[in-house]
């Protein structure tokens, strides 16, 4: 409880620092208006005029995600799986990749049984499968992460082609660059495989397309509102769903409304394309549902949730009755972490939710953004904003419902969060002091001090790659974990079975228990420690492999030689 109080009594000591900062700048330049006019002018004029080539400014937002993100590949590389998550959505790559969607279950299963991944009817994970997807079109043209980084660019440029639907170019433009600096370079977003992108890109096109169907009603923009649904309802389906009801309402009013086409104009133009686009999603995920799980309407999330979790989804809900596992380290997770985190008090729910806003404002935020903040209420005065602000506080509600929550689950919401931003410093521009034109200093140093920021955590996670930039929910580029105990066996031929003994008081969150979707065929398989029944039936069935004893809590870099005994079954494993 101190560690949480010392967290919160931190947030609230930078922010009244950034509102005493902001009234001393507010001050500086309503005395001396022109300062830093001969250094700031020609680069916004600069942009300005590039910005109003909308094309040009989206792709070349595309592009700067990649090229600075590449740039930096000599001093931080390329992010290593550090989370349960992350081996999921990898598992869920491979398999994609090899042209399928599931694999069926292993006959000894129990020993490879792992965190977020289904054993049954299928061998598969338990996510949503928009992120697998990018990370697979990543894996065949060369490494996972290349997905990772095409959805990033991606999320920067559409960020950029929604607002511009919303604001003039210039100040969408601005959007994507703080899109690109908070989410583009140093981000867990881009430096893991978590995901985020993916749902903030579908987000984008729900509400870039939005606009433009009310002005032009074509076709195109129909189908793009229905890809960015289809997209939301693939990769977040709970936040998704809360994003498109706002959304959906707006669509319907208008339709309604006196300055909608008549229907013999919307039904083929917007309302049919639409449809079609998700009805095509409906009987895909049916039948990836079906695939995975034997029933087109539970989806494989919903299944590994009955199996292993007793504990609340929402804050009004009560545990269940523990259950046993079959091992170990899913007791220590499912009924020690798990339930841990939340008891239904209300203390718990205060300190759940102090954790989110934490969580969210250093993903999304930083240090000077505050004062447009504030200016937010001014922008409520424009009718066309109001839908963002009602995006924002349905989607903000049914978050802070939830038990569980990282700010990629927010990510939806990113076009949203930095099209407010956007706005509140548009008016912090205009903000005056009498006739003294104060606030635009105080926008162009939150502007400057979201490149320091950036500046600064990149600098951060190239001097600890594996450590979370200041401030930050992520595990910066992730743990070499299993990669460099397979290195040690690059050098040693054959195949390979990598038998892992936990001790009583390894923490659960450091699994190494991870597989490819193949296990048969894969040259390094990884199985866990369980009773000597299931060990000598895992030696038994891998008796052409070599086995090795791995442990972690012992010692994490060192494998020893196991040599078994056929003729001995049921005895117990030694070095």
């Amino acid at each position: 409880m101190q560690a949480h109080l010392t967290h919160y009594w931190s947030l609230y000591f930078v922010i009244w620092v950034q509102v005493f900062v902001a009234v001393v700048v507010f001050v500086v330049f309503a005395i001396a208006p022109g300062l830093g006019d001969r250094f700031f002018r020609p680069i916004e004029i600069f942009f300005s005029s590039f910005a109003a080539k909308k094309t040009i400014a989206i792709c070349s937002l595309f592009l700067a995600t990649i090229v600075i993100r590449v740039t930096l590949l000599p001093a931080i590389g390329i992010p290593f799986p550090g989370q349960h998550d992350e081996y999921s959505y990898l598992l869920m790559a491979e398999t994609f990749a090899h042209g399928r969607l599931a694999y069926p279950p292993h006959p000894l299963w129990k020993s490879f049984e792992t965190f977020h991944v289904n054993s049954f009817p299928t061998y598969s994970s338990m996510y949503p499968p928009a992120q697998g997807a990018v990370l697979a079109l990543g894996l065949i043209l060369g490494h996972p992460w290349i997905g990772v980084l095409l959805s990033a660019a991606a999320m920067c440029a559409m960020v950029v082609w929604m607002l511009q639907a919303w604001m003039p170019s210039r100040w969408a433009f601005l959007g994507g660059v703080i899109t690109l600096c908070n989410l583009g370079v140093v981000s867990y977003w881009v430096n893991s495989y978590w995901g985020g992108a993916v749902a903030a890109t579908g987000g984008a096109l729900v509400l870039g397309a939005l606009p433009r169907i009310f002005r032009t009603q074509r076709i195109r923009y129909s189908l793009l509102l229905g890809l960015g649904v289809a997209i939301l309802a693939n990769s977040r389906p709970y936040e998704g769903l809360l994003f498109c009801i706002p959304a959906a309402a707006w669509l319907l009013f208008w339709l309604a409304g006196r300055s909608s086409p008549p229907l013999r104009r919307t039904i083929p133009t917007i309302l049919l394309p639409a449809a079609g686009v998700l009805a095509l999603t409906a009987a895909f995920m049916a039948y990836y549902n079906w695939q995975l799980t034997g029933n087109a309407l539970l989806m494989p999330h919903s299944l590994n949730f009955r199996t292993y979790y007793r504990t609340p989804v929402f804050l009004w809900q009560h545990p269940g009755a523990p259950i046993h596992y079959n091992n170990k380290q899913f007791e220590d997770f499912y009924t020690g972490w798990c339930r841990d985190l939340y008891h239904g008090s209300a203390r718990d729910i205060v300190r759940l939710a102090g954790e989110k806003m934490r969580f969210f404002i250093s993903a999304f935020l930083w240090p000077g953004a505050f004062p447009a903040l504030f200016c937010l209420p001014l922008a409520l005065r424009n009718r066309r904003m109001r839908l963002l602000f009602v995006e924002l506080l349905v989607c903000l509600a049914g978050i802070f419902s939830v038990v569980y929550s990282e700010p990629h689950y927010a990510a939806p919401l990113t076009c949203v969060f930095y099209g407010l931003i956007v706005q509140g410093i548009r008016h912090l521009r205009a903000m005056r002091l009498g006739t003294r034109p104060a606030g635009i200093g105080l926008a162009r140093v939150t502007i400057l001090l979201l490149l320091l920021t950036t500046g600064f955590n990149t600098c951060h996670l190239i001097r600890t790659p594996t450590r979370p930039y200041p401030g930050s929910w992520n595990e910066g580029t992730g743990d070499p974990g299993n990669a460099e105990i397979e290195r040690q066996l690059d050098q040693v031929p054959g195949k390979h079975l990598i038998v892992v003994r936990y001790a009583a008081t390894h923490n659960p969150h450091g699994e190494y228990v991870f597989n490819h979707a193949d296990i048969d065929r894969a040259r390094i398989v990884w199985a866990r420690e369980l009773d000597p029944q299931q060990n000598d039936k895992l030696f038994a069935y891998f008796k052409d492999r070599q086995i090795w004893l791995f442990e972690p809590d012992r010692n994490y870099q060192e494998l020893t030689p196991l040599h078994v005994n056929s003729s001995q079954p049921g005895t117990h494993l030694g070095g």
